[in-house]
């Protein structure tokens, strides 16, 4: 599985990577057909605290799943996109297991 992070306007440091890329990994372990998956990172131009918005799109056979999750920092919102994307990819096991 190949993670592709983007960051629009901002340079990303290692440890913010090597978050993303740990805890994406652990998608594996709810849909084992994950072909790769794209983030992107940016912020929004709010005087709000929570502006820095996480875009993760997981591309499995058949179709894309698309989280869009906002925060206080980029290490809660891939908490927060992570967490939704596990409970979808469970759906989509039990969906297919149906079928």
């Amino acid at each position: 599985m190949k993670v592709n992070i983007q960051a629009v306007n901002f340079n990303v440091d290692r440890k913010l990577v090597d978050f993303i890329n740990i805890r994406l990994e652990k998608l594996q372990q709810y849909y084992d057909k994950i072909v790769g998956i794209d983030v992107s990172l940016h912020t929004e131009n709010t005087s709000d605290k929570e502006n820095k918005s996480v875009d993760i799109i997981v591309k499995i056979p058949g179709d894309d799943l698309v989280v869009k999750k906002t925060a206080k920092t980029f290490e809660e919102a891939t908490d927060l996109a992570g967490a939704a994307l596990e409970r979808l990819l469970v759906k989509r096991k039990e969906k297919v297991k149906a079928h």
